[in-house]
């Protein structure tokens, strides 16, 4: 199966702090997993803001993603306009523009995010 890891999602396993239910997905050998440059990007924008609660190097996770064998998506135009068609249940961009790609790609996102699960897309809600 090829699995879009939501930002948290990728945190917690660069934390090694995965819920089970995530874990298993992620350690099945069978998956594909890929990861959004809207994550990085997130990540960035967090760690600049130096927030207290938020640790996470954007260039040790993308490096660590990357030597894990982690497919990256890249944000098209496609996904972009997908967006403005998505109901306004979460106004999250980061999130959304995930939803979009998870829509167009055709690859079912892992999130643990509730609200991301209420989208009409192929979500597994961790």
């Amino acid at each position: 199966m090829k699995l879009l890891l939501d930002t948290n999602i990728l945190l917690w396993a660069a934390a090694d702090t995965l819920p089970k239910a995530a874990s298993e997905f992620i350690l099945n050998e069978e998956n594909e997993l890929y990861y959004s440059s809207a994550s990085i990007w997130e990540v960035v924008i967090k760690h600049g803001l130096k927030r207290p609660d938020f640790k996470a190097d954007p260039h040790l996770l993308h490096t660590a993603l990357q030597e894990n064998g982690y497919i990256q998506i890249p944000i098209s135009s496609e996904h972009s306009l997908i967006t403005g068609t998505l109901p306004m249940i979460h106004k999250d961009p980061f999130d959304r523009i995930l939803i979009a790609q998870s829509i167009v790609e055709g690859i079912s996102l892992l999130t643990s995010d509730e609200i991301i699960a209420q989208y009409p897309a192929p979500v597994i809600m961790v």
